[in-house]
């Protein structure tokens, strides 16, 4: 059960971030438990561990680390589409 809820939590992070920068995480909902993951690791990494804490992410830092993930990944994206245009 504890994974289960892991996976939701990571999820939602990952939603959290889209709808904050308003780009698409791709992939869906697995797209969005992947960027939750990531980000999470990715801002506790860079900020540590604080605020409150659910389903073992650090909800502040799990947050900023998705919302960086996810506007690089979106910046990569849209790079990737545009040098596929010009070929």
């Amino acid at each position: 059960m504890t994974f289960l809820w892991t996976l939701i939590v990571g999820g939602i992070i990952g939603w959290l971030a889209g709808l904050i920068t308003k780009r698409d995480v791709p992939g869906g909902i697995i797209g969005n438990i992947i960027a939750g993951f990531i980000g999470a690791w990715l801002g506790s990494w860079i900020f540590g561990d604080f605020g409150p804490e659910v389903g073992g992410f650090a909800l502040v830092p799990a947050i900023i680390g998705s919302i960086i993930l996810v506007l690089i990944v979106s910046f990569a994206m849209r790079r990737m589409r545009g040098n596929q245009k010009q070929a």
